[in-house]
Formats: C-alpha cells, structure tokens, sequence
C-alpha cells in the first residue's frame, strides 16, 4: 500500500504541472498584462520597459518555471475586479462552494443508499419501478431547469424558502475568510434549494449505479454461498452485498464530487449563490485574466486531489483488492 500511495502522489504531482502549464500557456497567449497594469497612456518605449522588468520578453520556460514558483508561494498574480491577490478572492468566494457542494453530497448520499439498495433487492415493487421512471427523468432534466422549478414552486407559489443569495451568515474564525450559513436558521434555509437543484445532476445517476452494482453482487457466488449456510437475510444483504457494493460507488463519487465543484457555476447562477462559480463567470465577462486562470489551475487541483484520496481510501475499504506495486 506504501508504493502505491507514493507512485500515486507522483501521478498527482505530474498531472498537477500539466494542468499548471496549460493555464500559464493560456494565460500568457491571452491579454496584455502590461496594459492592464498602465492602461493605454504610455508610450510604445516605455511599454516595452515594462514588459522587460516584468520578464515578460524571457523564453516560455524561464517565464513557465518562474509562474510555477509563484503558485507554490500562493501567488497568483493580482485580480483586475477586485485589485486584490487572486488566492485571496478565491479564498473568501470558497466556503459558499464548498458548503454548497458538501450539502448536495449529504443529499446524493441520505437518498441513493436507501433508495438503491431498495430498488436492487425489490426490482419488481411498484415503488422500485418508480424510482427508476423518476430517475430516468430526472437525468434528463438540466440543472438549471431543475433550480428554476423549485423556485418557482417552494419560494413563489408557497413561500416556503427563499430564492437567492446566501442569507444570516456567521464568520467563524473572525479573519473575514469563512462567512458560514450553516450556523444561522436563515443560513439553512437559502441552503435548501440550491443544495437539491446541486444534488439533482448526479442523483439519479447514483440510484441507478447502486441498484445496478448490488444486483450484480448478488448473483456472485459467495452470495449464493452465505444463503447456503442460512444466513440471515439482513446479514447478506448489509454485510457481505452492501460492502462490495460501495467499492465501485465510492470511486466514482470522488469523481463526481470534483465535477460538481464545475456545475456550481449554473446553480450559482439562478441562485445568485456567491461562490466561486459565480465568481467565474464574472471574471469571463470582464475579461479577468489571472483570476479565471487561478480559478481553473485551484479547481482542477482539487479535481486531481480528490481522485488521489479516493484511490487511497479505495485499497483501505477491501483490503482483499490486488493494487499493482503493492505487498
């Protein structure tokens, strides 16, 4: 387990400087850094002054070497919107995304798990042949159709919850870096619907991946052993089927929770969430550079980062799973 974890963050490390190199080629191949730190008022000469004493007339790898050296000392470069460190904007637009995301999982998770299992052990039920119709449609229903229903169905017909923004937020280390509404009855519930329009991407997916997985493993023939020896029903069912199930859930969930991270942005949108998505798209529509590439250089690490985890804690779950390079 010891060689894999290590040959695995070295994947890490290399995708991360293949990720890193294509946001500094866009970076560099987009926008005119000098101009956006002066303006328009200089002179030709003096433009290309600046440009020297900024490195900017380097060859590519000396300017490449030199951005990732910045990144690994958290600098970014500086924010056209906001005139502040990128890192710094990201930080404070982080925590709406990250409970935002960890909501919808909780979600994806209270509800798959039972509902899967359910339709697996019963394929035949009236309630299973439900929840596979409504799965069916709910992957065919976009995300942001989703959050435009329930706001018209929870806050404007029943008034039941609010339509956008953050609401009551608490900021819980005072340093202005975590406001959270997790902690504020108001927090709650702006967090509802968002979180379940979030939840409605992959939800059915899971449902269907559950039920298909744990069909599977009982028609395996350890199953039809332990009901040989007259195990009970409940035993083979959670014990010894449920478990082999998760191994396959539990690695694409690590995929599908840095996807998410990527689908906030239209969830943030309608909700008029304040989170990094957000954030995103106001950088693309004022054209700011070094903010969108710290976005995307943040957020695919974090993509990398949470398949890495998930690949480690996979071996951890059935240590009977054979890993290459392992003893």
């Amino acid at each position: 387990m010891f060689a894999f974890i290590i040959r695995r963050a070295l994947q890490t490390i290399m995708v991360m400087l293949v990720i890193s190199l294509i946001g500094f080629s866009i970076k560099s191949n987009i926008g005119d850094p000098v101009r956006d730190l002066v303006g328009e008022r200089v002179t030709p000469a003096e433009r290309a002054e600046i440009a020297d004493k900024l490195g900017l007339n380097d060859p590519f790898f000396a300017q490449y070497t030199r951005f990732v050296k910045n990144v690994l000392y958290g600098d970014f470069g500086t924010s056209l919107i906001y005139r502040k460190p990128c890192l710094e904007v990201i930080l404070k637009h982080a925590p709406a995304t990250i409970e935002l995301v960890l909501g919808a999982a909780l979600i994806i998770i209270l509800i798959s798990l039972p509902l899967g299992v359910f339709s697996a052990l019963k394929p035949k039920h009236l309630f299973s042949r439900f929840i596979m119709g409504f799965s069916t449609l709910g992957v065919s229903i976009p995300v942001f159709l989703t959050a435009i229903m329930l706001i018209y169905l929870f806050s404007v017909t029943l008034g039941w919850l609010p339509s956008y923004g953050r609401g009551e937020t608490v900021d819980i280390f005072n340093n202005g870096y975590w406001n959270s509404g997790l902690l504020t009855i108001d927090g709650l519930q702006h967090l509802v619907l968002p979180c379940i329009s979030l939840a409605s991407i992959m939800l059915p997916l899971y449902i269907r991946l559950i039920r298909s997985e744990m069909m599977e493993v009982l028609e395996t023939e350890y199953i039809k052993y332990a009901w040989a020896k007259g195990l009970a029903p409940t035993r083979i069912w959670l014990v010894h089927a449920f478990k082999n199930t998760l191994l396959p859930v539990v690695t694409v969930f690590g995929l599908q929770i840095g996807i998410m991270f990527a689908f906030t942005i239209l969830t943030e949108t309608v909700f008029q969430w304040q989170g990094m998505g957000f954030m995103f798209l106001e950088a693309i529509q004022r054209a700011d550079i070094s903010l969108l590439i710290a976005y995307l250089v943040i957020v695919a690490s974090v993509f990398v980062l949470v398949n890495t985890v998930v690949d480690i804690f996979y071996g951890f779950i059935n240590p009977t799973v054979r890993i290459s390079g392992t003893k």
